[in-house]
């Protein structure tokens, strides 16, 4: 098997993929993943190897990632806006050999200082990337479930990020355990918006992987404008929207929005972080467009539960999809009573593998028998519909994307002006929420908020960076030194 052949046996004619205004059928995208399957051979690239794609949504994106697959090798998506630094700790860490790179990661991935990723034998940019789709196809490597398709960054229950290992079985899983039930099933005849960032697995599996399963066309967007979404939703005739809790919440939002803007839309879900309750009540009230919330983690390939195509209980992420196993465990490792809260734990064909060569956070994350411990608490009613009470420990979410206070910690260290530092989330109207930074300045040091939220932009995503710090004498601690963050927030 090897899941590039998703795309396989749908009508050449059919377009695949819209990508700035050019429509791409499925018959071309098969004749070009070939093609780079064979540029990517006769660059050395064979089975097990990894190769970093910094691309935004585009047909770029979706071309390499299905060449990539197709070789035989593992791709490591990223994103693209990442500053330089944060691209070079990833590439390193997962020895990458290869790294394509999209137009907006050109000057940041032209700058990677290869003595920082020795295993980085090319870059591809985008004039080259086109040039290597001319060249000869090569076929489909043959790839057994358990071989890996994907690794992609997420920090699992806590600390720094590490990489996620999926399988071709485990997104394969995934897209069929959402295609088992019929009013969640996409066909050929749906058309889906592609803004959700594809190196995020709810873009990458949920979006991208299901919506080419199908037959389907996916309106790809680069970056998100909440009127340019409405207008794209219109003219497409989008019929599957997928999207995290801020872009509903811009759409609640939006003056002088028709309230037909989502006429066509038969399945809107929301997935990432909590909906928050007023914002479901105003898409509901403003575009009779009722939005069903499910729950997911990278570690899942995501999707655990789903509300779409059951009765959608407020609060609720739903229910178990198919062939998905949930227990919610107590502090002593038993079965939760119904109705009391318990840590969710996962499995199916669709849990990952483990961390990229970290055993001891894999053996944190998944028992010896295969179930993945998120570190999410839940409650269950008596119909089995889920509700999260509780979440990963310290965890940030800003729009959608998991931030883990010790990695802007460690971050911010980093400069000489900065002694001590802590970092939590808090609320924020846009974002859900926001990184807020204590810091303890080094003795003699002069350091300003301005220059400290630069100096992490130079090392970090944006979206990881804080939003607001503040200088304090010292960072409450408990016993064993142990920062509590509960106090800063």
């Amino acid at each position: 098997m090897n899941l590039a052949t998703i795309v396989d046996g749908h009508p050449a004619d059919a377009v695949a993929l819209v990508s700035r205004g050019k429509e791409t059928t499925y018959g071309e995208l098969r004749r070009q993943a070939a093609a780079l399957r064979g540029a990517l051979a006769r660059l050395g690239v064979g089975p097990g190897d990894r190769v970093a794609i910094a691309c935004a949504n585009n047909a770029q994106f979706v071309v390499a990632y299905l060449g990539v697959l197709g070789a035989g090798a593992i791709a490591v998506p990223l994103n693209p806006a990442s500053p330089t630094a944060e691209l070079e700790r990833e590439m390193a860490a997962v020895t990458a050999s290869v790294v394509i790179a999209g137009p907006r990661a050109v000057d940041a991935v032209a700058a990677v200082d290869r003595s920082a990723v020795p295993s980085l034998r090319e870059v591809v940019l985008p004039d080259a990337f086109d040039a290597l789709l001319d060249g000869e196809p090569a076929d489909v490597v043959d790839r057994d479930a358990d071989d890996l398709a994907v690794l992609i960054f997420t920090a699992g229950t806590g600390g720094s990020p590490k990489a996620a290992m999926l399988s071709h079985g485990n997104l394969h899983a995934n897209i069929r355990q959402i295609q088992a039930t019929p009013e969640r099933a996409l066909s050929a005849d749906d058309v889906s918006f592609g803004v959700l960032p594809m190196f995020h697995i709810f873009g990458l599996n949920v979006v991208l992987g299901v919506s080419l399963h199908a037959g389907a066309r996916v309106i790809l967007a680069e970056r998100f404008d909440p009127e340019t979404a409405l207008d794209s939703i219109r003219d497409h005739g989008i019929t599957v929207v997928a999207g995290a809790p801020p872009m509903w919440a811009a759409w609640a939002a939006l003056p002088n929005a028709p309230a037909s803007a989502f006429a066509s839309v038969r399945i809107a879900a929301s997935g990432a972080s909590r909906l928050a309750p007023e914002t479901w009540g105003t898409i509901l009230s403003r575009y009779g467009l009722m939005i069903a919330e499910g729950y997911g983690l990278t570690e899942a390939a995501p999707t655990v539960t789903s509300s779409v195509g059951s009765t959608i209980v407020d609060g609720s992420i739903g229910r178990p999809i198919p062939g998905v196993q949930i227990r919610l465990v107590d502090a002593d490792g038993e079965d939760a009573f119904l109705g009391d809260p318990g840590e969710i734990w996962v499995k199916g064909p669709n849990v990952f593998k483990g961390y990229w060569e970290d055993d001891a956070a894999t053996a944190a994350a998944l028992t010896p028998d295969g179930w993945l411990r998120t570190g999410d608490i839940a409650v269950a009613d008596h119909n089995g519909n889920l509700t999260i009470v509780d979440r990963a420990k310290d965890l940030i979410i800003v729009s959608g994307f998991n931030v883990y206070p010790a990695e802007v910690e460690e971050a911010l260290l980093e400069h000489p002006g900065v002694q001590a530092v802590a970092v939590v989330g808090v609320e924020h109207p846009h974002t859900g929420e926001a990184v807020k930074a204590y810091v303890v300045s080094a003795p003699g040091a002069r350091v300003d908020e301005e220059a400290l939220t630069e100096f992490c932009a130079t090392r970090l995503a944006r979206y990881k960076c804080p939003s607001k710090i503040l200088f304090v004498d010292a960072i409450p601690e408990g016993m064993g030194g142990k920062v509590l963050r509960r106090e800063l927030r």
